[in-house]
């Protein structure tokens, strides 16, 4: 058993895979990183119901009565990474084509599984002195398994 992480520690150690054949992750040999990443940010959006009763005299009340999540992963294109050349094939598909598993081990030992749709933002252009460029979402499609560190 690792030692439990405490502290600070760099975002590197985040770690994503995705799977490679648009599966519900559950298979370890189609679990792939995504090599040359470089950037991740993470935005939970959660559905908020309002309402203003009598009995709370015109106070607000509400209630999160739905949530969803996306990841926005920016970084470079390598061509001939499974993980890399997976998502960059999506940049033109649509529909049931863009749904996928991806999942993130963090650092203290919790995993998250998000069954997702994968929509590419950024596919190989830039300045001609610029490496290209692979940069994507991550929209979860339903709710995402979290297991959290033991």
């Amino acid at each position: 058993m690792s030692t439990p992480l405490t502290g600070v520690y760099p975002c590197y150690e985040n770690q994503f895979s995705i799977d490679k054949t648009g599966g519900d992750g559950s298979s370890e040999e189609n679990l792939v990183p995504i090599a040359d990443m470089e950037s991740f940010s993470v935005s939970i959006d959660g559905n908020v119901e309002e309402w203003s009763s009598f009995n709370n005299k015109g106070w607000m009340d509400r209630l999160v009565t739905g949530k969803s999540i996306s990841i926005s992963v920016s970084g470079k294109r390598n061509v001939g990474d499974a993980g890399n050349d997976y998502v960059a094939g999506l940049a033109l598909k649509t529909g049931k084509d863009c749904n996928t598993t991806f999942v993130w081990n963090f650092p203290s030992g919790a995993k998250l599984v998000v069954p997702c749709v994968v929509s590419v933002t950024e596919w190989g252009a830039g300045e001609s002195r610029t490496v290209a460029p692979l940069a994507f979402d991550i929209m979860s499609r339903g709710m995402p398994g979290f297991t959290p560190a033991s």
